[in-house]
C-alpha cells in the first residue's frame, strides 16, 4: 500500500471515529459531564475539518507520479 493509500484510508477512519464520537457523546452518554461535552463538540468540528483535509490532500497529490 503506497503512502498516498495509507493516508486517505487513515483520514476516513478517522473522520469515522470522530463522527463516532460525535453521536455517543450527544446521543448514547449516560453522563452529561462538560468532558462529554467538549468531546463531542470538538469530535463533532473534526467530523466536518477531516474530509475538507482529505479532498485538499487528494487534490494536492493526485498529479504526483510514483
Amino acid at each position: 500500500m503506497s503512502l498516498r493509500a495509507f493516508h486517505i484510508v487513515f483520514v476516513t477512519v478517522s473522520t469515522l471515529l470522530f463522527v463516532f464520537l460525535a453521536v455517543w457523546a450527544f446521543a448514547f452518554a449516560t453522563d452529561r459531564t462538560g468532558t462529554i461535552t467538549t468531546l463531542g463538540a470538538v469530535s463533532a468540528v473534526f467530523a466536518v475539518v477531516m474530509p475538507v483535509y482529505g479532498m485538499c490532500f487528494y487534490k494536492k497529490v493526485r498529479n504526483i507520479v510514483l
